[in-house]
């Protein structure tokens, strides 16, 4: 692979509303390696296969060196379910789905999964892992309000969140725990809103059990937050800390997979930084694969990533690092190509 095609594949870029001539086009000269349907579309599965398959068919040898595309889609439940329509069954919110039993919500995350599969999609940006206080969870915007969370304590968090990660691994589907270290004490939603402080979290917080469940459980991604942890890390947000992914993720949990990043293209949470230096910035401080709902903003990443490594030969250590994880996981789910 070429430079640029190796750095092409630390993107997940939003393709919601684009053309396919567009997404092409940005395949073709950027070399984006991983796609993300983002909005609610009630297409069906069907058509939704049709938009998956013209998408594989990208991975030409000019484009990514015929390396495969992680599709991904956020598909949770309730009020987070991306893909609907004819072909998908309806998805029970999270809150719903930790009254299940573990064993039954690993059958029904399987069917979901054999859905998502048969519409083309191999990743999802699920489960949410974070455990959410039930007496401030309608407080909590980014997850509680929506109920977004299995249940409020640790171990049904990571029991159900397992089962969820089990069943959708038995459909060829991989998943992402988020949104590490956890956004179920803060108020606002890093979407939205700027400056979201936790100030509970420790480095050995009972809370973070259950993305240890979900590590030991081979989840294939974690993705980190775009909050500040201040008894952590008080100067960076997660997705830039070098003490939240290197130190706890990596060091303290074990992970060893794709460290990915909450949307780094048009999150308030992120709004104030030029897009050049967030990218440069999670890469640098330990992350692998970078979200993007802007392709805009990824393309200003993508270039000052490729600029930067070409002068600077440790922090072109560090992507191609970054890049073997990626196209490790790629090879657990049969993205790479057979020579």
């Amino acid at each position: 692979m070429s430079e640029a095609q190796r750095v092409g594949q630390l993107f997940l870029v939003g393709i919601a509303g684009a053309p396919a001539a567009d997404v092409a086009q940005a395949v073709a000269d950027y070399h984006f390696g991983s796609l993300l349907f983002e909005g609610t579309t009630t297409a069906g599965l069907a058509a939704d296969q049709q938009v998956s398959h013209a998408i594989q068919a990208l991975a030409a040898p000019s484009a990514t060196a015929r390396v495969r595309f992680f599709i991904a889609a956020n598909q949770e439940g309730g009020e987070v379910q991306e893909l609907q329509g004819p072909g998908f069954s309806t998805i029970p919110t999270a809150l719903d789905q930790g009254q299940l039993s573990a064993a039954e919500l690993q059958r029904q995350a399987e069917d979901w999964g054999r859905q998502l599969r048969s519409a083309g999609v191999n990743l999802n940006l699920a489960p949410v892992m974070d455990v959410v206080p039930s007496a401030t969870a309608s407080q909590n915007q980014p997850v509680g309000a929506l109920e977004r969370e299995f249940g409020s304590a640790p171990q049904v968090t990571g029991s159900h969140g397992v089962a969820f990660i089990t069943g959708m691994r038995a459909a060829g589907v991989a998943t992402t725990a988020k949104h590490f270290p956890g956004l179920g004490r803060v108020a606002g939603n890093t979407d939205f809103t700027s400056g979201v402080v936790d100030d509970t979290t420790t480095a050995d917080d009972p809370y973070l059990e259950s993305f240890a469940s979900a590590i030991k459980a081979g989840v294939p991604l974690v993705m980190v937050a775009l909050a500040t942890y201040t008894r952590i890390d008080p100067d960076h947000l997660a997705a830039f800390s070098a003490r939240i992914m290197q130190g706890l993720l990596r060091q303290q949990l074990h992970f060893g997979g794709v460290i990915i990043s909450d949307d780094l293209g048009a999150a308030a949470a992120v709004a104030g930084l030029a897009p050049a230096t967030r990218g440069i910035d999670f890469l640098a401080a330990g992350g692998d694969l970078i979200t993007s709902q802007s392709l805009p903003a990824a393309v200003a990443m993508d270039q000052a990533i490729l600029a930067k490594a070409a002068g600077d030969p440790a922090f072109r250590a560090t992507v191609n690092s970054a890049v073997r994880r990626v196209l490790d996981a790629k090879q657990a789910y049969h993205l790479m190509p057979c020579r």
